[in-house]
């Protein structure tokens, strides 16, 4: 099952994207500033992101190892301990659509490069993994990072299908694949739905 996660809207407080105070709230009990008191006091600017992560599994086991190291994450970037779309193995990015057509169909426009090429610009890619209607793995033309990509079916003919592309280099490559994904995936949307 998918999260639906509420993220707050560009307020020109360099927030934008942080799921909100009231979903991480109703998920863990506490707002940011909270974690980040608890954090700070615990020593965590000075802590790995593996140390950081243990250390709220140690203490606050109820939350779960997915708000574990998403409290991480945000901890660091409100820190300045981590960029914007960092993770340990280098930069990722994500985009997303729900799209009039069937997992099986989205799934063929990923994974057959025929259909691929008709609407993604790259054609140098290799498919790793893939599991039919439901996810692809490719290599990206570069050779090094990867593109994960799953479908998640929203009724009969209509499907969310969610981009991550990891191991990226640095800030500037991750802004321009975001927009990259963007554009793609909305070429995807138009060759799917005419």
């Amino acid at each position: 099952m998918r999260r639906t996660i509420h993220r707050k809207r560009s307020g020109g407080n360099g927030r934008s994207g942080r799921i909100s105070d009231e979903a991480v709230r109703a998920k863990t009990g506490r707002v940011w500033k909270q974690w980040f008191s608890i954090l700070d006091a615990a020593g965590a600017a000075k802590m790995a992101h593996g140390d950081i992560a243990r250390l709220l599994a140690k203490r606050c086991p109820a939350i779960g190892g997915w708000w574990q190291q998403m409290v991480t994450v945000t901890y660091e970037q409100a820190r300045g301990l981590r960029a914007r779309h960092q993770r340990p193995e280098g930069y990722a990015v994500s985009g997303s659509r729900t799209i009039s057509a069937s997992a099986g169909a989205l799934y063929r426009a990923f994974s057959d490069p025929g259909t691929r090429r008709r609407w993604l610009r790259e054609s140098r890619l290799t498919v790793r993994k893939a599991t039919p209607r439901k996810s692809v793995r490719l290599t990206w033309a570069d050779g090094k990072t990867i593109v994960d990509v799953n479908f998640y079916p929203q009724g009969p003919d209509r499907c969310q299908v969610v981009v991550d592309h990891r191991k990226l280099g640095d800030a500037r490559t991750a802004a321009r694949m975001k927009r990259y994904w963007a554009r793609s995936l909305d070429s995807l949307r138009r060759v799917m739905e005419t």
